[in-house]
Formats: C-alpha cells, sequence, structure tokens
C-alpha cells in the first residue's frame, strides 16, 4: 500500500469541502470536492519534522532566513531541472499572485494589455483587470487532440495592440501541457521582437510526468528581459496554506526596482515556519516527490483506460504536468444547465466549470486527482453511473434543450 493511497480523515476547515463554498458555487454540499487544486496526501515527513521543530519551540520572536531560502530553491532547481540560478536574484513575495500582480504594475500602466493564452488559470483574469489593464485572449488551438499556442495569433495580437506583457502558464493549468523548448523559444523571440516581457507562472513545474521536459523561461536563448514567477513549494508538495511566492528577475535593472517595489510595501519577508518548511522540502523531500510522480502517473494512467473504455463519451486531455485533468463533455450532446446537473446533483462530483478558465468552455471541466486512487476511482465510476442511466426526471426541461428521461 502506497502512503498516498491513506484516506484522510482529520476533521478541517479546507476550502475545498468548505459547505458555504460547496453551496455557492455548485448549489449542492452532498459531492466529491475535487475543484480545488491542492493535494489529499500527508506532506513529506521532513516537513512535518521541520513545522514541529518550530511549534514545540514554544517561542517566536523575530527570525528571518531568506538567504538559506533562495539557495534550497537555486540547488533544487540545479539538481532537478539543469537550471543555473542566482541566488540574489530571487525576490520573495506573500504568494504568486501577489508577485504577478506587483509585476503587471512595474511592467505596464493602466489600460495596457496583458496577453493570456486561454483556457488558463482563471485568477489570472482578476490580477489583471483589477490593475486596470485588460486582457488580450489568445485561444490555444487543438490539433490533433493535442493543445498548441496559436503563434501566428500571438504575432498579429502583439503587432497591432497595445500589450506590454504576456502572462505565461508552464506548465499549463489547466490544460496540462509542459511547454516544450522549441514553443517557448519560438515565444521569447516574438516578444523580443514586439519589446515584451513575459511573466512565466512555473509553479507547477515539479510535476511533470515521463516524456515531457520543464523548461524554465529564464533558460532559453535572448531570455534575459522575461520573468519567472518560481512559485513556491506549494505545488510541489502540497503546502498551499503555508508557502510564499518566489520571483527570479535576471534583469538587473528590473530587479532592483521590483524589490523596492515590494520592500516598500513589507511585503519581502515571510514567517519562519515558511521559511524552514520551504528549505525542508527542497532539501529533504526529493524522495516523497519522485514517490508520488509515480503515483500520480499510475492515477492518470488509470483515468485515460477508464475513459477510453467506459467513458467513450468524454475526451480527456491526458496531461504532460500538473495533477489537473481537462475533460469534455461536449459528446454527451447536453445543454450547460443539463451537464451541471448531471454532473452536481446525479454524479455527486464538484468539478471546476470549464467557463471559468475562459467563458466559451462550459462544455469542459477541471477535475484535481491528487487523492487517493480508490476515491478517483469512485468519482469515476459516480460519474458512469449518472451518464448512464441519463438526466432524471427532477431535471427542469425548462432549463434546457436535452430531452429529460421518460418517467
Amino acid at each position: 500500500m502506497s502512503q498516498f493511497d491513506k484516506i484522510q480523515t482529520v476533521k478541517n476547515n479546507f476550502a475545498k469541502s468548505n459547505p458555504n463554498y460547496l453551496k455557492g458555487m455548485f448549489g449542492a454540499t452532498d459531492v466529491m470536492p475535487l475543484w480545488i487544486a491542492d493535494m489529499d496526501f500527508e506532506i513529506a515527513k521532513p516537513i512535518q519534522e521541520a513545522l514541529q521543530k518550530l511549534v514545540t519551540r514554544n517561542i517566536y520572536a523575530y527570525e528571518f532566513n531568506t538567504g538559506e531560502v533562495f539557495k534550497s530553491i537555486s540547488d533544487w532547481n540545479l539538481k532537478r531541472h539543469q537550471l543555473q540560478l542566482n541566488p540574489k536574484s530571487f525576490v520573495q513575495v506573500s504568494g504568486v499572485l501577489t508577485g504577478i500582480g506587483i509585476l503587471i504594475r512595474e511592467l505596464s500602466k493602466e489600460g495596457d494589455g496583458i496577453l493570456v493564452q486561454t483556457p488558463v488559470y482563471h485568477q489570472f483574469f482578476k490580477v489583471i483587470e483589477s490593475s486596470g489593464r485588460k486582457v488580450i485572449h489568445n485561444k490555444l488551438k487543438v490539433d490533433d487532440g493535442h493543445y498548441q499556442m496559436d503563434f501566428e495569433d500571438i504575432e498579429r495580437k502583439l503587432k497591432t495592440l497595445n500589450i506590454k506583457a504576456i502572462l505565461l502558464c508552464n506548465p499549463h493549468n489547466p490544460i496540462g501541457r509542459v511547454w516544450t523548448k522549441e514553443e517557448l523559444q519560438k515565444l521569447v523571440n516574438l516578444a523580443n521582437l514586439y519589446d515584451v516581457t513575459i511573466i512565466s507562472d512555473e509553479i507547477h513545474s515539479d510535476i511533470v510526468y515521463s516524456g515531457s521536459k520543464f523548461n524554465s523561461i529564464v533558460s532559453l536563448n535572448n531570455s534575459e528581459k522575461h520573468i519567472a514567477v518560481l512559485g513556491s513549494p506549494a505545488k510541489t508538495f502540497g503546502m498551499q496554506s503555508i508557502s510564499n511566492g518566489y520571483l527570479y528577475i535576471s534583469n538587473q535593472k528590473t530587479l532592483k526596482q521590483v524589490k523596492h517595489t515590494i520592500g516598500s510595501l513589507y511585503l519581502d519577508h515571510g514567517s519562519i515556519h515558511s521559511a524552514n518548511a520551504t528549505i525542508a522540502a527542497y532539501t529533504k523531500g526529493e524522495e516523497w516527490l519522485n514517490d508520488l510522480l509515480i503515483y500520480l502517473e499510475k492515477t492518470m494512467d488509470w483515468i485515460e483506460d477508464f475513459v477510453k473504455n467506459e467513458l467513450p463519451e468524454v475526451t480527456l486531455f491526458k496531461p504532460e504536468g500538473t495533477y489537473q485533468i481537462w475533460l469534455d463533455f461536449s459528446k454527451l450532446n447536453l445543454s450547460d444547465a443539463a451537464l451541471k446537473y448531471l454532473v452536481v446533483n446525479q454524479a455527486k462530483l464538484a468539478l471546476t466549470p470549464g467557463d471559468w478558465f475562459e467563458g466559451s468552455h462550459t462544455q469542459f471541466m477541471r477535475m484535481n486527482v491528487a487523492s487517493p486512487l480508490s476515491k478517483i476511482q469512485q468519482a469515476f465510476h459516480q460519474l458512469k453511473k449518472a451518464i448512464d442511466e441519463g438526466l432524471d426526471c427532477s431535471f427542469n426541461e425548462t432549463e434546457s434543450n436535452t430531452d429529460c428521461c421518460s418517467c
């Protein structure tokens, strides 16, 4: 039995299962929550021990350890991704979105455009629009069942619109693409040609499966002006509620500018709990991560096989990275309301609605699969049962063009 097979029963107030959240977003509380992108797994023992040591100390005076934090991140990336990073080129922020928000404000003015590749992590829209900037959509295209960048559209918009930055997601949430070096280099070349800075959210960089390789934006040729939001150990080690965010800025002028702004807002230091947990994760957590990736890849293989043989009506975009899967339900020929009813009220699943990631994706849903395999299997069997039985008679036909079942 794997350590990741353990079903957690500890009492908690986690967002994913909070009744108020579930009721507000899905209209039901009796659902399996697989919508938010965090894990149902216990964190690695070295991280637990580092936190326990602080808890039992019982003294919490001022204490800072960013130097060792940055060194541990640099050493990790060198070993894990053959990525040479200067520990002095990091900036710590309270969270990834905080860092992205600051970068957008530093690199652009109100009214400027920020290009995103949709469907994409929905908080990107909020962080751009709340700063008074405009979201410019560059829709990813699907070729032979795989998402690809639309470079013709990117260049057309860089050439004709007032775009100051590209907000990249690599690996990409929700579609699970791990962009190749060739794809990223082509994007960098276009950005340089039109004097646009790439802000690369790389928080899922360690969750990459066999057959794919992560490449940071800062590892490419002529990438000096581009910025990697290396994220945090949050996604890698299941530390969403206790980790800080980290920016890597190789351009010294931009680094000085961003450091000044973050320092003036006193956002450049986090808690010692986060610092020590981060150091423990990056210096002692590799064995745990290797085991996790093997487990998740087996889960992905099981899902792929089940969907192929039991759910031909559902299209799975098998991810190259992240622990999210992107599902297309359009072959069911249900209205948007009927699809939601089927998944929530009959299958009893809370999945992230596809239109969060771009408005037209109403027939898509994202599922978080960083849970024990038995739980994921149960979820898919519930989905199959609901699809096989069809809409039940409690569904209101007036809300959909789909025929109801015969009673």
